[in-house]
């Protein structure tokens, strides 16, 4: 039996206690900074637009020249200049009027619109001018931040590094996918391909090791090669049983904060730190683990990354009651239809194929036994 479980907050308070935000920077072309953390204001030295400009296509005028103006009483203009959306507007005009609200007569140019100053002119430094903050140091970097970025001619910013995390798979009955056909027993390892696309796409560069067998030598050998990692990440031999290693090693080795966790799925997890890093021991179960992921190691990379991205949730009605268990938080499996979230499974921690007909998850309280159909929640979405 585990020794003593540890509500789900206290063991996550612990696990970022001992996470500790990045300090490298490195200096990267924009162009290729998508989804980046920046290390530093991004301040523009120049104005954009740089020049008043057209905001579409029309004739450049004096707005004071238009005054008056109406489709069954127009004005007539002897001075103007056609224009295309974006050309520079001379310093003699002050507006631009439509296509629609014109006819031209040769030199001459009908207007049925007022024109008040500026009209469909974006003015220099209408959209950035020249010493303003154009985007705060802890910004992941988005597609229009680097379209922005461009258009200002910021050609490189300077961004934190990349949170390094190892992945550890262990198991005496695993094979690396695709190696051969299974015999029985067998299983493909699937949990570490899961857990480094996740890490990678909550910004870190991950890292997969090789499988390593249910050996206690080997075990402490993997964490002791991958203890520069800024986060280790240990897959199956986390329970009690006899071949369950990792909590183990782990104690020997540095410190062991917690194993057994109040957590539904996810009880059988270990949280503990190898020279001043900080390692997660997850559950062999896929479904475990990967609500592991998202409860433990999502918020963990938070830190060490410098990243303040939400996760993504929805409003949603229950479409049936969820039973849960009382002293545990609950993290169940829902999919949405039309508004309504279906739970699709309230146990079964190692049946995949329910998280692939799952769009995210609802936590329910460890105050609670459970949550009643109709209900309003939080779908926190699969990413």
């Amino acid at each position: 039996m585990f020794k003593r479980f540890s509500g789900a907050a206290a063991a996550l308070d612990m696990l970022i206690d001992c996470c500790r935000p990045l300090r490298g920077t490195e200096i990267l072309q924009t162009v290729m900074a998508e989804g980046r953390v920046l290390s530093q204001d991004v301040v523009s030295a120049v104005s954009l637009p740089a020049f008043d400009r057209a905001a579409m296509d029309g004739f450049a005028v004096q707005s004071a020249e238009t005054q008056g103006a109406r489709p069954n009483a127009p004005v007539f203009l002897e001075r103007f200049l056609p224009m295309r959306t974006g050309m520079p507007v001379p310093a003699d005009y002050d507006a631009v009027v439509m296509l629609e609200d014109v006819d031209r007569h040769g030199s001459v140019l009908e207007v049925t619109a007022q024109m008040h100053p500026y009209k469909n002119v974006s003015r220099v430094g209408e959209d950035i001018s020249a010493g303003d903050t154009v985007l705060s140091e802890g910004h992941t970097l988005r597609p229009p931040d680097l379209a922005l970025l461009s258009a200002l001619g910021i050609a490189e910013v300077q961004v934190y590094e990349m949170p390094k995390v190892v992945i550890i798979p262990t198991g005496g009955k695993l094979l690396e996918i695709g190696s051969r056909a299974l015999f029985a027993g067998e299983a493909y390892e699937i949990n570490g391909l899961m857990a480094r696309l996740y890490a990678e796409k909550w910004g870190a560069s991950a890292t997969k090791t090789g499988i390593v067998p249910d050996d206690e030598n080997l075990v402490r050998e993997a964490l002791k090669v991958n203890e520069g990692a800024d986060l280790i990440i240990i897959i199956g031999g986390t329970s009690i049983g006899e071949k369950d290693y990792a909590p183990k090693v782990l104690s020997v080795m540095g410190e062991l904060f917690v194993h057994g966790v109040r957590l539904q799925p996810g009880k059988p997890t270990a949280i503990g730190a190898v020279a001043d890093r900080p390692v997660v021991c997850l559950p062999g179960y896929p479904v475990a683990m990967l609500m592991d992921l998202y409860f433990f190691v999502r918020p963990a990379l938070q830190k060490i990354g410098h990243r303040n991205d939400l996760q993504p949730t929805v409003k949603a009605k229950l479409a049936r009651k969820i039973p849960s268990r009382p002293g545990y938080l609950s993290l169940v499996r829902v999919a949405l239809k039309d508004g309504e979230a279906e739970p699709i499974m309230i146990s079964g921690a190692g049946i995949l194929s329910s998280v692939a007909r799952a769009d995210g998850f609802v936590i329910v309280s460890e105050e609670k036994e459970g949550l009643e159909a109709g209900e309003m929640v939080d779908v926190l979405l699969f990413e």
